[in-house]
């Protein structure tokens, strides 16, 4: 979960990451970060600079991407003096929306367990012989 979506809470006990297994393929934290990297940055190899990956590796996610969603998630267009640029599709931004909507859910119904399990984690060891 990015830091602007979580919470104190969030923050103290862990987070969650997630990923989601559709049958079309998977979806998780990299691609949707390379998406608001794209929506952020205006192009897919600013947004693979900003996310250290390589152009090709942002292309190949792109591509994924828009077969799983069976449209564009992103709309290039190339040439002209500034070099092209990029956008996010309207699937392509709700993508994005659902996904992190999930991940907010997620993270709140898993909050208690996670505390618990922080908890456990730094209570002292005793050594048994």
């Amino acid at each position: 979960m990015t830091a602007e979506g979580s919470s104190n809470t969030a923050r103290d006990t862990g987070l969650l990451s997630l990923r989601i297994d559709l049958p079309q393929g998977r979806v998780g934290p990299g691609k949707i970060d390379l998406l608001e990297a794209i929506d952020r940055e205006g192009s897919i190899s600013a947004a693979g600079r900003a996310l250290g990956m390589s152009y090709k590796r942002a292309w190949d996610l792109v591509d994924a991407l828009n077969r799983l969603l069976g449209q564009a998630a992103v709309e290039a267009s190339s040439g002209g003096h500034r070099g092209g640029g990029a956008r996010l599709t309207e699937a392509g931004r709700s993508l994005v929306a659902d996904y992190r909507a999930i991940e907010r859910a997620a993270q709140r119904a898993a909050e208690p367990r996670l505390a618990a399990l922080l908890l456990r984690t730094k209570e002292p060891h005793t050594a048994t012989e």
